[in-house]
């Protein structure tokens, strides 16, 4: 580098400083209280302190001890997908479903014995757990008449498997590939598969299948078509095992105690950085979760994160039952421009939690998904006339006040639900998420229900509560009096009323 010497007159240089001291007097007193900062400082988390600008030490360390409980509770509010995954991976696997060939199959249905957000009993599940960093590309060969998708372990959605599928719904072989595994194939991809390339190791699987022709046969069909296994084993794949899931007390929920973040870290130990964008991979490791290195909170720490995971559980409680309408929730109304309390999983019916510009995302909207609810796929947020299914939810009675499981309710379906299938209502616990607990193992009524009544207009009166109203044994579902919940009215093979919104569901009223 080549220095010059400064060969400027001294009149000049002094009429720059000048200048420079001229400009400063001129910037407003406004302006000056604007950039600066006072010695003392009221603010919500106490009275700062700074000598001259300059925090002091006790200053400090309350900003501190701030900033990791703001980042404890941002890391468990955009941790949450991931946590979700891993404990639905997890459940599957206490229960046998450890290799990629064992499938949780609910042969008899799911009921409240497994503790599974928001679950249905109406449709046959059958559950996958695929591990690409263990087996490598994986091969899922789906019968026709099976629907679902991929989620990763990010809880993002990946593809869709039957009718919303590139199979359309005839079946076919699905070739799921780990990150960067196509620069491993100079040849291409192996014909005769749908390729499905993700950014993550763990993936979970859902599929349902129809009951309409009987269980026994839905099963059987499942049982005789789904084989997976991994690509290189093609040749002479592992015989499929089906694990039952029904009747058995399993949990596949993601903790809200301090645990969460243990179960948040062993998901990013295990897989690739692709899990994770540059900014989210930042904040988890400001709180000690860092790729291959060990998460040891000190003492200080731990307490902080205690503190952090219960203020962003209620952060999720809050958000689910009491959504911003007017702000970020806006889209989260079944009945738009209504005073209804019937709302959406899918806030906009966006699976994608990224707004109305698909460029912005709508933190809110992810949170009230992924607390309560389980499986991503535009294909559940989109319904078409006749086909699939769609879902109404409510936590609140017609006076805008949470459900009190010690009260009983009555909601009056409205006569002939617009639905080409049928119909169900389900009770779901608030503190769990999962199917109510009662002495009713299958918690729900529907169009399909045996013993159900109509009233003489038509319409179905449906009852909750502690206690049967008399004469109505068959038209209730019971609650328990200490717990809280809230149902999901579903209706499969929605028609155009339900879809244009010229019939609607009432209000769920309280009864003196």
């Amino acid at each position: 580098m080549t220095l010059h010497r400064m060969n400027a007159p001294l009149h000049v240089i002094t009429a720059v400083l000048l200048g420079a001291s001229s400009a400063q007097a001129q910037v407003s007193e406004e302006t000056l209280r604007s950039i600066q900062t006072p010695d003392r400082v009221e603010t919500s988390i106490g009275t700062l302190d700074f000598a001259k600008g300059a925090p002091t030490k006790a200053t400090a360390e309350t900003v501190y001890s701030y900033l990791d409980t703001m980042r404890g509770v941002d890391a468990y509010m955009k941790g949450m997908p991931i946590a979700s995954i891993h404990g639905l991976l997890e459940g599957q696997k206490s229960l046998g479903a450890t290799e990629v060939h064992q499938a949780l199959i609910f042969d008899r249905l799911m009921d409240s014995n497994s503790l599974f957000l928001t679950a249905n009993t109406s449709t046959l599940y059958t559950f996958l757990n695929l591990d690409l960093k263990r087996d490598g590309p994986t091969v899922i060969e789906a019968p026709a008449g099976m629907l679902g998708a991929i989620n990763d372990a990010a809880f993002r959605y990946v593809a869709d498997i039957g009718p919303a599928g590139p199979d359309k719904g005839a079946g076919g072989k699905y070739l799921v590939v780990p990150p960067g595994y196509d620069s491993q194939l100079p040849d291409g991809y192996p014909e005769g598969y749908f390729v499905v390339e993700s950014q993550t190791f763990r993936h979970w699987v859902f599929l349902r299948t129809s009951v309409a022709d009987g269980l026994e046969d839905a099963v059987s069909r499942v049982k005789s078509g789904l084989r997976v296994y991994p690509l290189s084993a093609a040749a002479n794949p592992p015989l499929m095992e089906f694990i039952s899931g029904s009747g058995k007390a399993f949990n596949t929920i993601h903790a809200n105690d301090v645990t969460f973040y243990d179960e948040l870290n062993t998901a990013v130990q295990y897989e690739p950085y692709s899990l994770l964008d540059p900014e989210t991979r930042g904040l988890f490791a400001a709180i000690g979760i860092e790729k291959g290195k060990a998460f040891a909170p000190d003492a200080r720490m731990k307490a902080i994160l205690e503190d952090a995971v219960a203020i962003g559980n209620a952060a999720a409680r809050s958000i689910v039952w009491h959504p911003r309408i007017d702000g970020t929730m806006s889209g989260v109304p079944f009945y738009p421009n209504s005073d209804s309390s019937w709302v959406l999983a899918f806030e906009g019916r966006n699976v994608f939690f990224d707004g109305p510009d698909g460029q912005t995302r709508n933190s809110d909207a992810r949170v009230n998904f992924y607390y309560p609810y389980t499986a991503v796929t535009p294909a559940m947020s989109t319904p078409r006339e006749g086909t699939g299914s769609d879902y109404a939810i409510t936590f609140k009675d017609a006076g805008k006040t949470p459900f009190d499981g010690s009260k009983t309710y009555r909601l009056s379906v409205p006569e002939d639900p617009p639905v080409k299938d049928f119909w169900a209502v389900t009770l779901y616990d608030n503190q769990t998420r999962s199917m109510l607990q009662t002495s009713q193992p299958f918690p729900t009524l529907g169009s399909q229900s045996d013993g159900i009544t109509q009233n003489e207009d038509g319409s179905t009166d449906i009852y909750f509560g502690p206690r049967a109203p008399e004469g109505q044994e068959g038209n209730w579902l019971e609650t328990k009096p200490d717990q809280g919940w809230f149902v999901i009215f579903r209706a499969y093979g929605p028609l155009k009323p339900w879809l244009e919104q010229s019939w609607r569901l009432p209000e769920i009223d309280l009864i003196p």
